[in-house]
């Protein structure tokens, strides 16, 4: 038997295998309105189709100006909401459940999109960007400065992640992440790095995670007992004095009380500049940690590109779910070649492609 390919239940969904779709920035809503196109259906449908037991979206913003580029998409209006509906129905319609990363980027936001020539910058706003925002007036690195957030403007990034889950529910989608990684607003808060507030949210671990917590509780309150909900953790910011993973672990074990049922185990994004020690799965032991220390469910994410790599990974007990991003990219049915290679013979093979089915190894 293979792990990978061993079913996964959270609450009353059951995942087919757990070789997952991470979020995976597309930048291509040219319209700038946060509406989701046939780009995205075609990218993120092809994963569903190949296989993948849960397919995530990018990083949907909660807000306009919670959005990294003018190009992201979002879930603040119904608009948005209907044309996420057609997206979930193909995903489900090919045995995967969709999942949707909410996201505030905070004073990340703003920017070009990475394929711009003009990407590190903010976008002015007379060119369709915006003021960004933060808990902190502290720039990340080539960005304008951020305003930082007043208590009463902190409540209303709450509401925004309850409405969006609202809308998720009603767009069709079955899973529910909250994106507190990769230097954006949720991480912002919890890192000592980019939160000077002398108010209830800076300073103390309890106060720094106090975003991040009323945001679980809000999201988990919308969307009732049955459907899961991820919290995405950058569980270091590899720098001295930042983020760490006995923060992150701490944190979870708060985040898992408000609601939360796996974390989604990432790392740095907040300071740019850092030098990363890259090796295949060089995250993994990050995902392990939380999942020891916390005793909660994780997955990890992070230069996983081999069936057998993704395997061990699951079968050790590191984490019980690995999410793929540029492999899947490379490879949208990465899945199927998985399951050859394993020894794993699909009964969700598309009859379409029986044709092109690997032989079992």
């Amino acid at each position: 038997m293979s792990a990978l390919f061993t079913p996964l239940a959270l609450r009353g969904t059951t995942f087919r295998n757990r070789l997952w779709v991470a979020p995976l920035c597309q930048y291509s809503v040219e319209l700038r309105d946060g509406v989701p196109t046939d780009w995205h259906l075609v990218h993120l449908g092809s994963f569903a189709l190949g296989g993948a037991g849960l397919v995530m979206t990018e990083a949907t913003a909660v807000s306009p100006e919670g959005r990294i580029s003018p190009e992201d998409t979002g879930l603040w209006n119904s608009e948005q909401r209907d044309a996420w509906a057609r997206i979930t129905a193909f995903i489900r319609s090919q045995g995967a459940v969709p999942g949707i990363q909410l996201a505030h980027a905070g004073r990340k936001g703003s920017t070009w999109r990475h394929f711009d020539p003009r990407f590190g910058a903010t976008v002015p706003e007379a060119e369709g960007g915006w003021e960004p925002v933060a808990p902190s007036a502290l720039a990340f690195s080539g960005y304008s400065t951020p305003r930082a957030l007043s208590v009463e403007e902190i409540g209303a990034v709450v509401d925004d992640f309850a409405a969006a889950t609202t809308r998720a529910l009603a767009a069709g989608f079955g899973l529910l992440e909250v994106h507190a990684a990769h230097g954006y607003l949720l991480h912002q808060f919890l890192s000592p790095l980019s939160n000077e507030r002398t108010d209830e949210y800076g300073g103390s671990l309890e106060n720094r995670a106090r975003l991040l917590l009323a945001v679980v509780r809000a999201v988990r309150e919308a969307a009732g007992p049955d459907i899961p909900v991820l919290v995405r953790f950058s569980a270091t910011d590899w720098a001295e004095g930042g983020w760490d993973r006995e923060q992150t672990a701490v944190v979870a074990g708060w985040a898992q009380e408000a609601g939360a049922d796996l974390f989604d185990i990432s790392t740095g994004g907040l300071v740019s500049g850092i030098r990363i020690p890259l090796e295949p799965g060089y995250q993994v032991p990050f995902a392990e940690f939380v999942h020891e220390t916390a005793e909660a469910p994780v997955s990890a994410v992070g230069l996983i590109t081999e069936a057998q790599q993704a395997e061990e990974v699951v079968a050790s007990g590191r984490a019980d779910a690995v999410m793929m991003g540029r492999e899947m990219m490379r490879d949208p049915h990465f899945a199927w070649r998985a399951a050859a290679e394993l020894g794993v013979d699909l009964d969700y093979y598309p009859p379409q492609y029986l044709r092109s089915k690997y032989a079992l190894k």
